[in-house]
Parts: C-alpha cells; structure tokens; sequence
C-alpha cells in the first residue's frame, strides 16, 4: 500500500467554502488511485483553510500528471459553490507536485486539474497529457462562446447578463459590493440635492461642484480653478485622460486654412508658424472621426456634436497652448478659425466644444473600444484556445480578472438601448454604434504599441509629456518580463510557429477582434519569439497600463462638467458674435445630464477594493523557479519606476499618477 499526502487549499472569499463531499482520484503515469473521500475532523473546506489528507493507493503511481476532484452532496446540505485555489500532491518518496485551481466549482461534477509545470503543445508527450488538453479546451470553448454585438465592431462573450454570467466571471464580494455602492450612494447625493430631477440650464457655474460634497480631490480643486486658462486645455492633451491624440505638425492640412497673421499674436514677434512648423513646436488634434455622427435628443431637445481642428504651440517654457481652432473639417464663411484673441466666452465656448468632442472621442475610440472591448477580446480568446498548463495562459490569466464582467455591465447599463449613452450623451446608441466602426476601421497595431504610436505621432520630443515617460518605463519593463518568459518555453522560431494553441489564439483575436482587417497591421500568426513577445506585451499593457491612463482621470477631470461636457445643446456658432455666459450655460448639459453623468464617472474610477496593481500574483500558477525569477524582477522594476514618479511629481504644481504602478490595475476591472 501507497500513501500519498495531499494538501488542499481554499479561497479566502466570505464564500468560498463548501459542505459538500470532496473526493480525489490521483492520476501517474502508471495508474490511477481509487476515489478517496477528503474529510477529517471539523469542517474541511471553509474559506482560507487548508488541510493536508492521507490518500491510499494499492500501487505506486510514477509521475502524478493529473488528479480529479469529485464534488457531490453531503447528508441534506444543499449544493454550495467551492473556490478551490490549489491541491498539493506529495509521494511517499517525496516528490512534489502541484495542481493550480484558482476557480469556483459550481454543481455537482467532476473536475481534472493538470499538474502545474507549463508546456507548450510539443512538450506534453504523454497521451493523457494531450488528451486532457484537447479536452479542456473543448469544455472551455462550449463555457465561452462568441456573439457579434454591434456589427462592425469587435466580437463579444455570448453573455446576457451580469445575472447570468458564469461563476468565474463575477466580481469579488467587497468589489461588487463598493461598485455598486458607490453608483447608487453618488446618485442618491444628486436627487436629494434635486440636481438629477432638473432639465434645466445651470444657473451659475459656482454650482456644478455642489453636485457631490465629498468626491473631490486636489486634481478636481485645480480643474475648478483652472479649466478656462489655455495652458490647462493643452496640457490635458498630454496628461489628461486620453494622451493618445495629439500628433506633430509639419504641414498644415490643406482643410485648416491658419494663417500667420491668425497666430502672430500668440506666438509673438521672435518666431512665425513657418519656423515653428519646422521646429517640430506645433502639434494638431484632429477630430475627424466625429464627422458625420448622428446625434438624439435628450431632454426633448437636439443633441450636437463637432469634428473640429485644434492646433497647438509648445512653447520654449514648456506649456502646450492651443493657437487655433475650428469647429468642423470644412472650412468656409460657416465655420471661422477661432483664437485665443478672440471675446473671452467666444474662446472658452470654442474651446468646450473641443472639450466635448474630446469627451466622444475619447470614451467610445480611445476608452470603450481600445481597453474595454480589446480587453475583452483577449480575454475570451485566452479562455478558448489556451489550456490552463499553456505558459501564455498562465501569463496572461492576471491580466484578464473580471474584463469580461465589467463589459456585460457596460452593455446592460451604459451602452444599451435606453441606457445612460440614450439618456444623457449627445450620440445616444445609434451614434456611439457608428463611431465604435469608425474606431476600428482606423485602429492600427502602430497606435496599439506604445513605442511605435509616440514615434509614429511625432511626440518623442515633447516637453512633460509624463504619459509617454512613465508608459514607456511600464512598456519596458513589461517586454522585459514578457522576453524572459518566452525565451524560457520557445527555443527557437519553429517552436514558435509550431504551437497551434499560440496560434490559433492569435488568429482568434485577429479575426474576432480586428475582424481580419488586415489594413490594421495587427498580425494574424507569430513567427519568431521577437514577434511574440512585442504581441504579449500590448496585450498585458493594454489591459493594464493603458486603461489605467485613459480610465483613472475621468472623474476628477470632469466632475467640473464644463471640462468634459457629453453634450452640446446648440449647435457649433457659425460666426464670431460675441458669447455671453448665460448663452454659454445653455449650450453645455443640463443639470440631470450632468449629474447622471458624474455619477457614472465616479462608478468607473478605480476601485481599490480587491485590487490587483500591476506586477502582483497572489494566484501560483507559475510554479517553476524560472518565470518565479521574472515575476520579482518585474515587481523589483515597477518599484523603481514607481519612486522615480514619486520623486518627479514632488517638483509639479499638478501630479501625473495615471500611470503610477501601485494605481494601475492588472487587468481591465473597471
């Protein structure tokens, strides 16, 4: 008789444990054990406990390369949801073995867990091995099925409903619990003030920020003070929520007629936009993806939106100050280039425009598409085609926590029909649906990778630019990790090309997620460890890093709701009368407009409940001292980069923390 110890382990979760019966079946190379029943003293598996058992067997089993966990009812107990993090399996001559769960167990079944050493296809050369994989891969590919949502656009999970969802798709207890707190509890602060009731205008500025009373920081103190100065509108272009669309100009567009004598004034005597343009001093943001985007009503009134041309000067101090504007790609008496010398409300309500427009651009392109539903995407595709003992699912199951879930909600709250998008956001649904097409007709693998994109928009050489800074330290360090983990699975090309899973993976996103244009340049296949590595890290910096940048600023940037307005009551002005502020209070959103709006920008800020920063994994699927290695080292650099943007900010009237390591979440949760 043989006797094999194993140690189970369950989560820490207020309801992670079960009364059902467990039983274990071990599975070596040379036979399996009979089903033992795991029970001792007490209760065995409530929440962060874990217990050690004897388990017989008449032979010695070699190698143990799998076990099966057996849940099945106990005397009158109902059936309880098990999360089981890990089972520990050691041989009487004390070889260990481990066996990563990390999930709950939902009904009465049976579940096999590979033993934890990661191995590309190739690697596993016992048929149980690749048998177990081609299984696995089945059940999870029925578990998790793809539905187009909006033609056009980047496939989804076939999930309804956040009700519906999948066990292990849901969020923690203390995460829900503070999502859907925060939501209701900033709502309930907007209608006991009356706010949320009013279609009215406001009546002075001074009362937007009454809205809430404690949902304000130095971020949202400086917006209220400084939201009208031209130096804050350019910064936000670099530093703001959504850093990813200014670009160098070198030459005008032929459709932006600005002349010298337009921005003499601003640039002053020493210098001419001729010589500042060969500087390499002007940069543009160019709206064009707005054009022609239908819009609702809201409150029984026509919504508006604009496609406007915004240049910009950095000047020798630093600061990035807009020149120009104008409200539309079509110039002509209808659509005048506005400027800083123009009448104060005239500027400010050409520059709200802008500001709204950045509001579309920025929540359905640079938000929703690229973090949320790309997000998604690869989250799916990790579950469907890369089996639990695949290194690269090991590696990126982190960075795919509850990305899922946060896009059912969306789709069931934000962007349904009837949702806040139809009830307080200029392009309502329909809008949004043509505006997500346009997105991804114009998405490229170049904007997708940090260095390629700031080389690509000419912004290497931008002064305070602390996105690009900080967000190519992160880019770094993460190809640094992400290369040593490949170069420990893939020796050689061939390797890389023959792992169908890998794949299959890449073919998945590529054809679901960039719906095979191939125009994007987004890659269908890998072929050298190079190609792959540069892949994996988008991936991870996109889930992580990126969403941190255009997610975590979009409260306290916009809870001064002229800075971020989702709406324009009247259209674009057509000449350069002057503006009065009451015509300025009628133009941006209502106050129930404003009101539904911050409150759901409040919901989405991060949510440091149950959070996972960048670099942490508290789930042992890696058990090999190899990626061990990597993940310190990771954590070691991600330390550093985190105390040279603590040391930077220190000198800064305004901190950048959007891209702060402890800020940044592992995966798109939020």
């Amino acid at each position: 008789m043989t006797v094999y110890k194993v140690q189970v382990s369950t989560g820490q979760g207020v309801l992670a444990g079960t009364f059902d019966t467990i039983s274990i079946t071990l599975v070596g190379i040379d036979g399996e054990s009979p089903k033992n029943v795991l029970d001792k003293y007490g209760l065995d598996f409530q929440p962060g406990r874990v217990r050690e058992y004897e388990v017989p067997s008449e032979r010695a089993l070699g190698p143990i390369l799998l076990i099966r966990l057996h849940k099945e009812p106990y005397s009158v107990f109902p059936e309880s949801t098990w999360y089981c993090n890990a089972v520990r399996v050691t041989s009487p001559e004390g070889d260990t073995y481990r066996f990563p769960c990390y999930r709950w167990i939902q009904g009465y079944c049976t579940v096999e867990l590979v033993e934890s050493t990661a191995q590309i296809p190739s690697g596993d050369s016992h048929y149980l091995l690749q048998k177990y994989r081609r299984e696995e891969l089945t059940l999870q590919q029925e578990r998790y099925r793809w539905k187009e949502y909006i033609p056009g656009t980047p496939w989804c999970a076939d999930v309804d409903s956040a009700l519906t969802a999948e066990v292990n798709l849901q969020y923690s207890f203390p995460k829900a619990s503070a999502f859907f707190g925060r939501g209701s509890a900033a709502l309930l602060e907007s209608k006991l003030k009356g706010f949320l009731d009013r279609p009215y205008s406001w009546e002075t500025l001074t009362d937007i920020p009454k809205i809430f009373w404690f949902y304000h920081s130095p971020v949202s103190e400086y917006v209220i003070e400084h939201w009208q100065e031209d130096a804050f509108f350019g910064y936000q272009y670099l530093n703001g929520f959504n850093p990813v669309l200014i670009r160098k100009c070198t030459a005008l567009p032929e459709n932006f007629p600005v002349t010298q004598e337009m921005v003499a004034g601003s640039l002053g005597e020493s210098t001419s936009l001729r010589e500042e343009l060969q500087r390499g001093s002007i940069y543009l943001a160019d709206y064009k993806l707005l054009e022609d985007i239908p819009t609702i009503e809201v409150n029984g009134h026509q919504q508006y939106v604009a496609a406007p041309l915004c240049l910009l000067h950095q000047k020798p101090s630093g600061e990035v100050v807009p020149l120009a504007i104008q409200l539309s790609q079509r110039p002509g008496p209808d659509s005048p280039i506005f400027l800083p010398s123009d009448s104060d409300w005239l500027w400010t309500l050409a520059k709200t425009w802008v500001r709204s427009s950045e509001f579309h651009l920025h929540e359905v392109s640079s938000h929703l598409l690229r973090a949320h539903l790309l997000a998604e995407v690869f989250s799916v595709a990790t579950q469907r085609q890369l089996p639990t003992c695949h290194p690269l699912y090991k590696l990126l199951i982190p960075h795919t926590r509850f990305s899922i879930l946060i896009d059912v909600l969306a789709r069931t709250f934000l962007i349904s029909s009837g949702g806040v998008f139809d009830r307080a956001i200029a392009t309502g649904r329909p809008g949004l649906a043509e505006l997500l097409r346009k997105g991804l007709e114009n998405l490229t693998y170049t904007a997708l990778c940090l260095p390629d994109d700031i080389q690509e928009r000419g912004v290497g050489s931008v002064q305070h630019y602390y996105y690009r800074d900080d967000g190519l330290k992160i880019w770094a360090a993460i190809e640094s990790f992400v290369s040593g983990i490949v170069g420990i699975y893939y020796q050689t090309s061939l390797s890389v090309q023959s792992d169908h899973e890998l794949q299959a993976w890449v073919g998945e996103i590529f054809t679901k997620g960039f719906l095979g244009r191939q125009a994007s340049g987004v890659p269908s296949t890998l072929g050298t460890a190079a190609e792959l590595t540069k892949y994996l890290t988008m991936v991870i910096f996109t889930c992580s890093a990126y969403h941190a940048a255009v997610n975590a600023g979009q409260f306290e940037l916009a809870v001064f709701m002229p800075n971020y307005p989702s709406s324009m009551r009247k259209p674009p002005p057509q000449n350069k009368a002057k503006v009065t502020l009451k015509e300025f209070l009628d133009t941006i959103p209502e106050m129930n407009t404003t009101s539904l709006i911050l409150s759901v920008l409040w919901v989405l800020r991060n949510e440091d409940r149950d959070m996972r920063p960048l670099g942490t994994y508290p789930e042992e699927h890696f058990t090999e001292h190899g990626p061990k290695q990597l993940m310190a080292a990771f954590q070691d650099r991600l330390a550093e980069i985190s105390r040279e943007i603590e040391e930077r900010n220190q000198s800064l009237a305004l901190s950048y923390n959007y891209m702060y390591p402890p800020n940044i979440e592992n995966s798109t949760a939020i």
